[in-house]
């Protein structure tokens, strides 16, 4: 076939959309809940003027996105994970990390996120995991975590970058204290900052850093993936060589950052069912371009697809199909006291679109400038959050304390007072297991 020479046109002229009062777009209005429906008329290609295919978009209710969240968390079921140390494995493998936090008003957010999912979780499970089992380690992800040690690869390209910039986070630590500290572990094996009696102090450089140089010096091996915390009790942390700790004779190899950001969309797809750019990429905004990229090629090979929901405005998100095979359905008796440092309640643009409930984390404001207390934690019933609860537990008598109790949202006194009384006595008995 001849081309079309300068100033004539070709033969097929390329496809004009039609209006949008078409059949087509009137469809869209037509919609029921979970059916596929086209979010587009076809549109041409900008390149040579051929037919695209329809833009699938599946159209749900918020109560639907709400559920499909849950569902991914493992919150709309008592026991999703079963029992024992593998239950904790399990969990985090699921999650994809669960977040490490120092306050203790009540259990720390690590054991008590866990214990949201198991209800028969012990902190020794978690010991276990770590430090005999070895299926979890600690890192960064948006804040410190546990993360699946079938994960670590994933990390190991951020340890290599943290090596190459050492003085970026502990511009203080000499590579004599370096020295130092590596010879030590080589050989007396693990040991925690109070193995280190002889530092001279220091001044803090802001209100986290330590005083003493052996310390910081630790932390930035640790980051740099020199060391693993092999042990924690409490916020103690035990500090090993990280090959020897997990008896390799070669690293893993680094993933690439394609393959790292392939992993952070299938995280976020997992362990949250409906993903924006936004939630996948938490914290972590330098990473959006190529995630991204990877939404839009999976988008093209049906691996994923579009999702509307009532609320989401402009806001793009995304899941796998066969999400939507069997809606999720809710236990509406079952009841979650959450830690803020959940994964359901940490993002909280995200938490209000889905819940219509803005969760304020007011530890560090002034008593009178606070609403619902200093540590007050959600409270999920069924699909929705209908009470946040300030709590304390006096380890000496031995008891919880409710400082505040407010309702939100859809929470009625009648209806789930006795619902969450029943587990603040469960969560009681938790919070004081030995």
């Amino acid at each position: 076939m001849a081309k079309a020479g300068r100033g004539q046109s070709s033969a097929s002229p390329p496809y004009v959309a039609p209006p949008l009062s078409c059949r087509r777009c009137t469809l869209l209005k037509r919609s029921v809940r979970n059916v596929p429906v086209y979010a587009f008329p076809f549109t041409a290609d900008r390149q040579n003027g051929a037919r695209r295919k329809p833009l699938l978009k599946h159209t749900i209710s918020l109560a639907d996105a709400r559920r499909i969240w849950l569902a991914a968390q493992r919150l709309d079921t008592r026991a999703p994970f079963g029992g024992g140390t593998e239950a904790t494995t399990r969990a985090i493998e699921h999650l994809g990390y669960v977040q490490i936090d120092t306050i203790n008003v009540i259990e720390r957010s690590h054991h008590h996120i866990l214990y949201s999912r198991i209800p028969d979780y012990e902190r020794a499970h978690l010991h276990r995991a770590q430090t005999v089992d070895k299926t979890v380690f600690e890192y960064w992800t948006h804040a410190l975590a546990y993360v699946p040690v079938r994960d670590i690869r994933f990390f190991l390209g951020m340890m290599k970058r943290g090596e190459a910039k050492p003085n970026r986070w502990y511009p203080g630590v000499t590579e004599k204290d370096i020295r130092k500290v590596i010879r030590l572990i080589r050989k007396e094996g693990p040991i925690t900052i109070r193995d280190i009696d002889d530092d001279v102090l220091i001044e803090k450089e802001h209100l986290w850093a330590s005083r003493k140089p052996s310390k910081r010096a630790l932390q930035r091996l640790f980051y740099e993936g020199v060391l693993a915390i092999s042990e924690r009790a409490g916020m103690l942390k035990t500090y090993e060589l990280m090959d020897r700790h997990f008896d390799w004779e070669k690293r893993p190899k680094p993933a690439t950052e394609n393959q790292v950001a392939e992993y952070v969309l299938d995280r976020a797809l997992r362990a949250q069912g409906l993903v924006s750019l936004d939630s996948a990429c938490h914290l972590d905004a330098p990473r959006k371009p190529l995630v991204k990229k990877f939404i839009e090629r999976r988008v093209r090979k049906k691996e994923v697809v579009p999702v509307a929901f009532e609320g989401a405005g402009k806001a793009q998100h995304w899941a796998r199909p066969e999400i939507f095979d069997a809606p999720p359905q809710t236990d509406e008796s079952l009841v979650h006291i959450l830690s803020p440092f959940d994964p359901l309640i940490i993002q909280r643009k995200r938490l209000a679109l889905f819940f219509g409930y803005d969760h304020r984390f007011e530890a560090y404001l002034p008593k009178e400038k606070r609403r619902f207390g200093y540590f007050a934690l959600p409270v999920l019933a069924g699909d929705a959050i209908v009470a946040v609860i300030d709590l304390k537990t006096d380890r000496q008598e031995k008891k919880l304390l409710i400082q505040q109790w407010t309702w939100v949202g859809k929470g009625e006194e009648p209806r789930h007072k006795r619902m969450i009384e029943e587990e603040l006595e469960r969560f009681e008995r938790f919070q004081l297991a030995e």
